[in-house]
């Protein structure tokens, strides 16, 4: 097939170049535009962006830390209030089982 029956255009939309046969006018090929490393941002731009995340990541990390800590003491909590409450009204007999039913 020669390149005479083909046309190359660039797609309005995302700017990919397209190869289309000019007889059935499918797409032969599809090359997408290459993105500019770093999204087109300057290096200084990166560097804040990455300072940005180290203090959003340790603050995070901190309120977990936090929340991890207070977690402990209400399981401890509410572990006590359940054994004072089982201390309180205990079962008198053991919960029937299955076969027991039968």
């Amino acid at each position: 097939m020669s390149d005479s029956k083909r046309l190359t255009l660039r797609c309005p939309d995302c700017a990919s170049h397209l190869v289309i046969d000019a007889a059935t006018g499918e797409v032969i090929s599809h090359r997408p535009v290459e993105a500019p490393a770093g999204g087109g941002k300057s290096f200084e731009s990166l560097l804040g962006d990455l300072d940005t995340q180290k203090e959003q990541a340790e603050d995070i990390f901190s309120r977990e830390m936090e929340a991890l800590k207070d977690s402990d003491r209400l399981l401890e909590d509410k572990f006590a209030e359940a054994l004072r409450r089982a201390q309180e009204d205990p079962d008198d007999e053991p919960p029937l089982r299955p076969f027991d039913l039968d």
